[in-house]
């Protein structure tokens, strides 16, 4: 279906054409954002598994999010990291495919996650109840198998489009980008349509999120216990979501209105969305939880003392040789 429906074969992600004389310096901090990406995810997914503590709801979801950091960051800045820029039809689909999954499963995790924080802080006396082990897998299967339903719904309506042009004016493919390709724009009704739905779901997840926080922001105000509890735990959450969110607007207005915008701030922008999320969700939410921060210390305290004793029994044994 897909080799029939349009006469590209190929496209060319134009995006690279100004930075072709600076191709080592951008593969160089590409490679190393993406293997301290990969650095920071699995020690907090290897941290959550392994510590039996930690097998709670909220790090759970936390765990999914990196999961989905791991899985968005490794497929598209893997393929940034190839010296052709030139990548195949149906390639192009899975890359904007995985794209858009990424961003919509961080947006649906986020979702549950203030769901789980408004349980928390707001019925603290059923939270056990309310977020048993049943409904957790419901809401993280969810949060992963909607968004991969809907984007693909959107891909196989792309697919079907009949495309004039090869050229992407982009560092990756994404779906808006390959629709406007179209020879005929009226053959794009249906992903217009299915677009804004799509749009407005994850609105309806947004307007979610923001009205947990406001009840929860309400119920703490009175209680010093809960106030201490909002700063731990929900201002790191907020301030992944106000990144998630500022980013996802900035690329928005990046491919509607940035036209006229100098290639170097697009590639800018496409680099910052890659990277952003997969690295500050981590950095900011996981590391700043103090059950976590404490069990990733114990483990390299007690790393660095078996080092420092192997070392000296080496010592003590070339001494008494």
């Amino acid at each position: 279906m897909m080799h029939n429906s349009s006469h590209v074969r190929v496209f060319f992600l134009s995006g690279f054409n100004v930075t072709m004389t600076n191709r080592v310096a951008l593969f160089s901090v590409m490679l190393l954002c993406y293997f301290f990406i990969v650095l920071i995810n699995v020690v907090l997914i290897v941290t959550i598994i392994l510590d039996k503590h930690l097998h709670e709801p909220m790090y759970i979801l936390l765990c999914s999010l990196c999961v989905n950091g791991l899985y968005g960051t490794t497929k598209i800045l893997w393929d940034r990291l190839s010296p052709v820029h030139v990548i195949s039809y149906s390639g192009c689909l899975v890359q904007a495919f995985v794209i858009h999954a990424f961003v919509s499963n961080d947006m649906s995790i986020l979702a549950v996650m203030s769901y789980d924080r408004y349980v928390a802080i707001c019925r603290p006396l059923v939270y056990h109840s309310v977020m048993s082990k049943k409904r957790l897998l419901i809401l993280v299967s969810f949060s992963w198998f909607t968004p991969f339903c809907i984007i693909s719904t959107n891909m196989i309506l792309t697919s079907r489009l009949h495309l004039c042009s090869p050229y992407i004016d982009r560092l990756y493919c994404m779906n808006w980008i390959i629709v406007k390709l179209a020879c005929f724009p009226a053959n794009t009704i249906f992903n217009n349509t299915l677009a804004n739905i799509t749009n407005i779901f994850y609105l309806c997840h947004a307007v979610l999120i923001v009205w947990s926080y406001l009840y929860v922001i309400k119920i703490c105000v009175n209680s010093v216990e809960n106030r201490a509890k909002f700063m731990q735990t929900c201002v790191p959450h907020l301030a992944c979501l106000l990144i998630f969110l500022g980013t996802i607007l900035l690329d928005f207005m990046h491919i509607r209105y940035g036209s006229n915008l100098p290639q170097a701030f697009k590639n800018f922008i496409a680099i910052e969305y890659l990277v952003i999320l997969p690295m500050m969700n981590p950095l900011i939410y996981g590391f700043k939880l103090t059950n976590i921060r404490k069990r990733i210390v114990a483990v390299i305290t007690f790393k660095i003392t078996l080092l420092i004793s192997q070392l000296n029994s080496k010592a003590s044994y070339t001494v008494q040789q």
